[in-house]
């Protein structure tokens, strides 16, 4: 088999949650499969990131700007040329970006349907025109990945396609995410401030991240506990919008937690997971999530989480965390509480979470989506 994978995410933003599945799908797929022919269709020219190929697969370049409307025409055109240029059997598009017409059997994973779900995601109509274009795209897929049944009763509810056409493949934490600390983790967390033992949030702040309930949540524990284990908020922290990005200093100064809260901004990937192992608990109260990685992480670390109920949590978490609704802010208060002065309860659900994190793997994520290829193929 002749694979052409689209790499736009290995080029833009490899760091974000599209990002971290192409570069598993780049690192597991050779070397599980090392008869098949791997090619990476990858922008290039000027202002575009020097790139080198992995082991394993070709780097298929093609000439291709920078702004929103070179994605557009990369994903539409430059893409399905490469791959019949490439003799492709067959192309996947690892995230939701289809073309409308492909020379050869197409795959694409649909992380999830946020703008179609969440209205404040809508943007303006440049937005609602690309995403028109992608759902009027993705039915023409021979097969339709997605991270979860909550993604994917989404897919069959919104896009009406059929069942036999989606898959869910569920995804995983990196290796490197493990309770082992390191000789170097204390310096990490040195680095920003911390010293171990702290209540966590790691990821965005737009509005779906539900920043101002943990803040609520947080005034229920932070007289109890904040003084001694203060609340830390990781992440680069956005321009304030009014709509999808509030104010997080001026609310957490509204909400008098000055003292009890810590934002230590954009965190290096290697330095996650010490500071996930340094934290007594991990909250993470979003409304909506297509798959939710960095509650994985936390408990593939070792750190009990407390989530909310929205769209794919439940799935991932299981009975190995704290499930709540997103808008109960005293029990999500409650959680925070109990996991930092229970030990027995600590214990419990870290070994719930370990044992749970070990469900998931690249390699498995690597060999359902192989299995999905081939029967792409077989069809064909």
């Amino acid at each position: 088999m002749r694979l052409a994978l689209n790499g736009w995410f290995f080029a833009h933003a490899p760091h974000t949650g599209s990002g971290q599945y192409l570069r598993a799908l780049l690192e597991a797929l050779p070397r599980l499969a090392p008869q098949h022919t791997y090619g990476l269709v990858v922008p290039s020219g000027k202002g575009q990131p020097t790139l080198s190929a992995p082991p394993g697969w070709t780097l298929l370049p093609v000439n291709c700007g920078t702004s929103p409307l070179y994605k557009i025409y990369f994903e539409q055109v430059l893409f399905p040329q490469a791959c019949r240029t490439f003799k492709a059997d067959l192309a996947h598009v690892p995230y939701w970006g289809p073309p409308l017409a492909s020379p050869v059997p197409l795959v694409v994973t649909v992380h999830d349907l946020i703008p179609r779900l969440l209205p404040e995601y809508r943007g303006d109509w440049r937005v609602r025109l690309y995403t028109a274009l992608v759902s009027a795209a993705t039915p023409g897929a021979a097969l339709v990945l997605t991270d979860s049944e909550a993604s994917r009763n989404d897919l069959l509810r919104e896009l009406r396609l059929p069942p036999e056409r989606v898959r869910v493949v569920l995804l995983a934490a990196e290796p490197r995410y493990t309770p082992r600390p390191e000789i170097v983790d204390d310096a990490t967390r040195e680095k920003y401030g911390l010293t171990e033992g702290y209540v966590l949030y790691l990821g965005g702040f737009d509005s779906r991240k539900n920043i101002r309930a943990l803040l609520s949540a947080w005034t229920w524990a932070a007289d109890a506990i904040g003084q001694n284990y203060p609340l830390v908020l990781a992440g680069r922290l956005p321009v304030a919008d009014g709509q999808l990005f509030e104010d997080v200093p001026a609310l957490v100064a509204e909400l008098g937690l000055t003292e009890t809260v810590k934002l230590i901004g954009f965190v290096e990937e290697v330095d996650k997971p010490a500071l996930y192992r340094g934290a007594l608990a991990f909250v993470f109260p979003s409304r909506y999530e297509g798959f939710g990685l960095p509650p994985l992480e936390a408990m593939a670390c070792g750190v009990p989480v407390i989530v909310s109920n929205g769209g794919s949590l439940p799935e991932i978490v299981g009975q190995a965390g704290y499930v709540i609704p997103p808008s109960d802010t005293r029990s999500i208060g409650a959680a925070i509480i109990t996991c930092v002065v229970e030990p027995m309860v600590n214990d419990d659900l870290r070994a719930r979470g370990l044992a749970r994190a070990k469900e998931f793997a690249w390699d498995k994520v690597a060999e359902e989506t192989l299995s999905a290829y081939q029967e792409v193929i077989s069809q064909r």
